[in-house]
C-alpha cells in the first residue's frame, strides 16, 4: 500500500490542522487571563459610586457571560477552518442553510427570543449572579446567567432553569440595598404611642450594634406610623434600609428583640383566640353553668327465691 498521498495530506493538511486547534486553544486561555481584568478596570471606572459588593456581582455577571459568548465564537471558527481544510465546501453548507433558512427561522424563534433577551437583561444591568430575584414565577438566588436562560435556587434548594424569553417582569429584592419592612401588632388595651417609642428605640439599638450596625443603612427608621386597625390587633409600621440581601437577617433579629423588650414592659402582642361552644346549658348569659350532680344508678341485689312452703296434709 503506497503511504505516500496520506502522508503528503497529513504534512500539509494536518499541520494546518494542529495550527487552528492550538490558535484556537491559545486564544481561550488568554481570553480566560484578561476578561476578567479588563471587565474589572471598566466596572471601576463606571461604578466607582456603587457599594463593591453590587460591582462583585456585575463582574462575575459580565465575566461567566463574555467567557461563554467567546468559547462559542472561537469554536465556531475553528470548527469552519477545519472542515475547510478537510475539503469539506463551507460555502455550500451555508448556501444550503440560507435555502432552509425560512425553516430553520421557525424552529429556532424561541432560541434566538432567548438570545436576544439574555444580551438586554445584560446590557441594561436588570440582575446579576448573587441576587435575590423573580422571574417568571419563580423566586431564588441567580446562580447563572447566560446570554440563553437564567438559573435560580429557591429556599427549598430547587434550581429553577427560566428561558430569558420567557422573563416578562424582573423584581429584584438585592439591587444595590434592600429595604426591611415589618407590621408589629400590638393589643388594643396598649398605649400606641408608648409602643411606636419602644420600637424605635430597639432599631436604634440594633443600628449601633457592633454586629448588626454595619447591614443598617437607616439609622433612624424611615416609616414608624400605626398602618392598621385590625380586627384584634393596632398593626405598627416600621422600615428601613439594610444593605443589600440583609433585610431577611435583620428583621429576624429585630422580631426577636422586640419580643423581648415588649415581654419585659408587659405590652401585650395578641394571638388568635377561640371559644369552644357546647350548646345551650340553660343558665342565664354571663354566669356559670352550676354542676349538676351526677346520677347514680343503683344496684338492686337480685330476688331472693324462696322453695314454696310445703302444704299441710291432713
Amino acid at each position: 500500500m503506497d503511504w505516500e498521498p496520506v502522508t503528503d495530506w497529513l504534512l500539509e493538511h494536518g499541520t494546518r490542522i494542529a495550527i487552528i486547534l492550538a490558535i484556537a486553544i491559545v486564544v481561550y486561555y488568554a481570553m480566560r487571563r484578561t476578561v476578567r481584568t479588563m471587565v474589572r478596570h471598566a466596572l471601576e471606572r463606571t461604578m466607582d459610586d456603587v457599594p463593591k459588593t453590587e460591582v462583585k456581582k456585575r463582574e462575575e455577571t459580565l465575566t461567566w457571560l463574555f467567557y461563554t459568548t467567546t468559547k462559542i465564537i472561537i469554536a465556531v471558527v475553528a470548527l469552519v477552518l477545519i472542515l475547510s481544510e478537510v475539503g469539506i465546501n463551507v460555502g455550500a453548507i451555508l448556501a444550503g442553510f440560507g435555502v432552509a433558512g425560512i425553516a430553520i427561522a421557525f424552529a429556532a424563534q424561541s432560541f434566538i427570543k432567548d438570545v436576544i433577551a439574555g444580551f438586554i437583561i445584560a446590557m441594561e444591568n436588570q440582575f446579576n449572579v448573587g441576587d435575590v430575584v423573580s422571574v417568571g414565577g419563580v423566586t431564588g438566588i441567580v446562580e447563572g446567567l447566560n446570554v440563553r436562560r437564567t438559573t435560580l435556587r429557591d429556599l427549598d434548594g430547587i434550581l429553577h432553569t427560566v428561558p430569558n424569553g420567557e422573563i416578562r417582569i424582573t423584581s429584584n429584592y438585592t439591587k444595590v440595598w434592600s429595604r426591611a419592612n415589618l407590621d408589629i401588632g400590638i393589643a388594643y388595651g396598649e398605649d400606641a404611642d408608648e409602643a411606636m417609642m419602644i420600637i424605635k428605640d430597639v432599631w436604634k439599638e440594633m443600628a449601633k450594634d457592633p454586629d448588626w450596625g454595619p447591614s443598617i443603612l437607616s439609622k433612624d427608621p424611615s416609616i414608624l406610623r400605626v398602618n392598621e386597625l385590625g380586627d384584634s390587633a393596632v398593626v405598627i409600621k416600621i422600615v428601613g434600609d439594610t444593605i443589600a440581601m440583609q433585610q431577611w437577617a435583620v428583621m429576624g433579629e429585630f422580631r426577636r428583640r422586640i419580643k423581648r423588650v415588649f415581654d419585659e414592659k408587659g405590652i401585650e402582642i395578641p394571638w388568635p383566640h377561640s371559644k369552644i361552644y357546647f350548646g345551650d346549658t340553660g343558665e342565664k348569659a354571663g354566669e356559670p353553668a352550676a354542676k349538676k350532680p351526677r346520677r347514680r344508678k343503683k344496684f338492686l341485689p337480685p330476688e331472693r327465691i324462696l322453695p314454696p312452703e310445703e302444704e299441710d296434709v291432713e
